[in-house]
């Protein structure tokens, strides 16, 4: 025996979810500081700020510092 599915009509709107910003909020966090860690390592390190010795780091990011425009030559 088939299943009927039942459709959605016109006269039900669809009402998105809310979502609390509490909720929100430690992930954003964490993201952003995710961001800025990245932002770093393609864009600082191996400078003057080095965290890590050697070349290693830059050879990993090098593209990506090209591609973000930061220049390292």
């Amino acid at each position: 025996m088939a299943q009927t599915v039942a459709q959605p009509t016109a006269t039900t709107p669809a009402v998105p979810a809310k979502l609390p910003l509490k909720a929100i909020a430690p992930w954003a966090a964490f993201f952003g500081i995710l961001m800025l860690v990245l932002l770093y390592f393609v864009g600082a390190e191996q400078g003057a700020t080095s965290v890590f010795n050697g070349t290693d780091v830059h050879e990993w990011v090098h593209d990506a510092r090209h591609l973000l425009g930061f220049p390292c030559h």
